[in-house]
């Protein structure tokens, strides 16, 4: 079977890529979009069996990517949606027999989707009906929703700092510490608060009292005990990923 990836977030498309080939070693992978319109283009052209689509992406969504395909194309390519979204419509996917992945993606969900995606290899690909997109995309939260800015104390200002500025966040004494690339700030937010309110597909706990910007890591670098260190972008410093997060980077 040929299964084709779409993820705007470049780690993140990897890091699927790389469980599948562990887990789903006879899948062959024949391409990786950047974008809704090149996923679109790209099953039209490839036609894979399966199509891992992220639902927000730049320039089609994932449902906008489904519903612009052609009938044939359509009716042959099974879908998988790569959300970062509530269990709204993780429970709307489920009735309606489409599955979804909550990232960041978990070897033991993935592998609960390729038993499924194995069962069903040999029935027609379902339909995906256009108001099943359109109501689940009614019921997915805009993105506007996830935190954007954080209010920081720089000594005794308040500094309004956007999250995409954000290196990481790490749990303090009292405070929550902000990484930028240039400074250290400190705010009120817990860790538990940050994780409810930033978007999890750009924001990743590695350890209990540390969220990491994704797109701020550059390696991974793994030692003979087991232990992960991240190596970012924009820090001098490594982070330490817990056991319980390290499978995140497993193949890094």
């Amino acid at each position: 079977m040929k299964a084709l990836i779409a993820d705007d977030e470049d780690l993140l498309a990897k890091h699927l890529k790389a469980r599948l080939a562990v887990l789903w070693p006879e899948l062959e992978i024949v391409g990786i979009a950047a974008n809704g319109i090149e996923a679109r283009d790209m099953i039209e052209g490839l036609h894979p069996d399966i199509a891992f689509l992220d639902i927000r992406m730049p320039g089609l969504s994932g449902m906008d990517v489904v519903q612009s395909l052609t009938a044939q194309v359509r009716g042959a390519c099974r879908v998988v949606f790569v959300t970062a979204y509530d269990e709204f419509a993780v429970q709307a996917f489920e009735r309606e027999a489409v599955d979804y992945l909550l990232k960041p993606i978990s070897d033991e969900r993935l592998g609960l989707a390729i038993e499924r995606l194995q069962r069903l290899a040999a029935e027609p690909a379902p339909a995906q009906s256009d108001d099943l997109l359109r109501r689940l995309q009614a019921l997915l939260p805009k993105a506007a929703e996830h935190l954007c800015w954080v209010r920081a104390s720089v000594g005794n200002d308040v500094r309004l700092v956007s999250v995409d500025e954000v290196c990481y966040f790490q749990a303090t004494d009292k405070y929550t510490a902000v990484f930028t690339r240039d400074a250290e700030l400190l705010i009120r937010t817990t860790i538990k608060e940050l994780t409810e309110q930033l978007d999890p597909a750009h924001f990743w706990q590695v350890h209990r009292g540390t969220l990491v910007n994704v797109r701020q890591v550059v390696s991974a670098r793994h030692d003979a005990l087991g232990r992960v260190a991240l190596k970012l972008r924009d820090r001098p410093e490594t982070l330490a990923v817990s056991r319980g997060h390290a499978h995140l980077f497993r193949q890094m």
